[in-house]
């Protein structure tokens, strides 16, 4: 179900009209998009969105998980433009924990911390709406069969809000091919049961036929339900952020995209496709990547090193991850028990464990992120974990240990870290090097067919 519209106009809720075809796209591939662009790009936003006619806003950014995509500095521009109109700003944490006092501060700087809102993905959300079971079942092609209940954090529908900020980075993602648009609303601000179930979809839906694609059955699933709402939603204005990687492997902001409909999320997935999908012309045997310990905390974030080079890495290979930060598999105590419980395991392991195990069929996101974080018996996934984590810990659920200090002293590249790309230990042993799993898609251009590159 598109989410083209025949009129392109959306309405504060007194009637009055606040933008009509509004679509902002900058894209700059060379230097980037500087501080002063970016101020000019959002000071056009708020302008042809018509934010300065709102008198409630409330503003939707990704939490610190995404610190590199600038939704920061957006915000910040946001609320020092729009003042006293913003209403809150909820970070888009879906299942994640809570952003803490100094993550907000970190990458908020400059917004009133009073304006901060904490979604409980368990607690703090109504339902508007479902999509049939049988519709479920078309779009995931008879993969699964249950209804989708459409939910979302209680303040869009009952806050009295006339206008939504939603910002995000456009990156290749594991559930729904392309992160952002209206997963930001539906799994940022979902609840439980949505979440569960959109991401099971995705897991038995196969990744490799879902990443670093625009049309996959979760991202139908989510237009979808955005369509099917649209009525009990405030109006929704997207800015959509695409991040690239200089010569020198710095980050740099490469597109910026703003609009109210979908054609901002299709142009920013052109250029993610274009620039965060790296395709080899053959599978890597050995790849080693660097979780920040301010960002990585658990293998529920962490093991985007898995999702994000798993179609790249050859049978019998290995991937090594070095995870100083890591504390705990779950970011909340109850999936981390489920985790600890059954471990990661290959799809038909875990579907067949969802038909007969109430912990897993009642935390379905759970079973499919076990999936995900599985190599589906491909090749070895090494953990090198800081203090906090064990190696029976990590042998528990499935996984190799490696002493982080002799990992880092073997492949840090040169004791340091260094931008993507290929390096040799020492003693000559070639390994793939990444420094930020979130940041882009490792496959091979034979696992990618389909996927438009230029």
């Amino acid at each position: 179900m598109s989410l083209e519209r025949k009129e392109r106009k959306l309405f504060l809720k007194d009637g009055t009209i606040i933008m009509n075809m509004m679509n902002i796209a900058e894209k700059r591939r060379e230097s980037g998009i500087g501080r002063l662009e970016l101020e000019q790009l959002v000071d056009r936003t708020i302008k042809e969105s018509g934010a300065l006619d709102a008198s409630k806003i409330l503003i939707i950014p990704p939490d610190i998980t995404r610190f590199h995509s600038r939704a920061g500095l957006i915000t910040d521009l946001l609320v020092e433009q729009l003042g006293s109109r913003v209403a809150a700003v909820l970070p888009a944490i879906g299942t994640h924990a809570p952003m803490t006092e100094n993550e907000i501060a970190q990458m908020y700087p400059l917004c009133p911390r009073t304006l901060f809102r904490v979604h409980d993905w368990r607690k703090d959300v109504v339902e508007l709406g479902t999509i049939p079971e049988e519709r479920v079942a078309e779009i995931s092609g008879g993969k699964v069969r249950y209804y989708y209940p459409i939910q979302t954090n209680k303040i869009l529908a009952f806050g009295d809000i006339d206008l939504v900020f939603s910002i995000g980075q456009v990156v290749p993602h594991e559930v729904a091919g392309m992160a952002n648009h209206a997963k930001n609303i539906f799994v940022g601000t979902g609840g439980k049961e949505a979440i569960d179930k959109s991401h099971y979809l995705g897991a038995t839906c196969g990744m490799e036929s879902i990443m670093g694609r625009i049309d996959t059955p979760v991202r139908n699933l989510f237009d979808d339900a955005l369509d099917l709402s649209k009525t009990r939603l405030p109006a929704i204005v997207w800015i959509l952020t695409v991040i690239g990687t200089a010569g020198d492997g710095s980050l740099m902001q490469q597109g910026y995209f703003a609009g109210y409909d979908r054609k901002c999320f299709e142009e920013a997935c052109a250029l993610s496709a274009e620039i965060n999908i790296a395709l080899f012309d053959k599978p890597l045997r050995k790849a080693v990547v660097w979780l920040d310990p301010s960002e990585y905390r658990s293998t529920w974030l962490g093991n985007k090193s898995i999702y994000r080079l798993r179609m790249a890495m050859a049978d019998d290979s290995e991937l090594i991850i070095l995870a100083p930060g890591l504390r705990s598999f779950g970011e909340d105590a109850q999936i981390d028990a489920v985790i600890r419980s059954f471990g990661y395991r290959p799809s038909a392991e875990i579907q067949g464990l969802v038909a007969r195990e109430p912990a897993l069929s009642q935390n379905l996101s759970a079973a499919a992120h076990l999936i995900h974080g599985s190599s589906e018996g491909r090749f070895t996934i090494s953990y090198a974990p800081g203090p906090a984590m064990t190696r029976e810990e990590i042998e528990s659920v499935g996984y190799r240990y490696m002493d982080l200090e002799k990992a880092k002293s073997r492949y840090l590249p040169e004791g340091r870290l260094a931008g993507a790309g290929l390096y040799s230990t020492v003693d000559g042993e070639e390994y793939f090097f990444v420094p930020n799993p979130a940041l882009g898609l490792w496959s091979t251009a034979e696992r990618m067919a389909g996927v438009k590159k230029p």
